[in-house]
């Protein structure tokens, strides 16, 4: 059964007021995949989905990465701490890159005026943000170098 775009996004907000992000987010990336404009309700609506999908990541990689580091001396648990911060840092990426996929396949083409344009580029910047504080060597420069040139752009357009 699909759904059309008014009951997906009803499914958005139900599984918000749930604190079902995962479910919320995949709503809403099917609304967006739909290749419409998003209304500022729906904008919105996909950026608390992941914002909270990738926040819950962002802590857990965290902690995970501080017990890492507390655990120096015993190997075991050391490389178990390694492991599961790995998934994470999976899990991390592979929402950052759902996000800027539909960035650039929809939203940032589809956006029509300056303000929502603004919204998605900073977006933009948020999300490989998030990717290069996850990442090492040339990988990192690339992500903090992409974040830069969208928060610019973001930045030029905003004017």
């Amino acid at each position: 059964m699909t759904m059309d775009k008014s009951e997906l996004v009803q499914k958005a907000k139900l599984a918000e007021q749930a604190e079902r992000y995962d479910d919320m987010a995949a709503a809403m990336k099917a609304v967006t995949e739909q290749g419409h404009e998003l209304s500022n309700e729906e904008r919105n609506l996909l950026s608390v989905a992941y914002k909270n999908v990738v926040g819950a990541r962002r802590s857990s990689w965290r902690v995970i990465s501080s017990i890492e580091q507390k655990t120096e001396r015993n190997e075991k648990k050391q490389q178990m701490g390694k492991e599961y911060r790995e998934k994470i840092e999976a899990e991390l990426q592979d929402i950052c890159n759902d996000v800027l996929e539909l960035l650039d396949k929809y939203l940032i083409l589809n956006a029509t005026q300056a303000e929502s344009k603004v919204f998605y580029l900073k977006m933009k910047g948020d999300y490989f943000r998030y990717l290069s504080e996850v990442a090492s060597g040339e990988n990192k420069q690339t992500t903090v170098s992409n974040s830069q040139q969208a928060y610019q752009e973001a930045f030029e357009i905003s004017k």
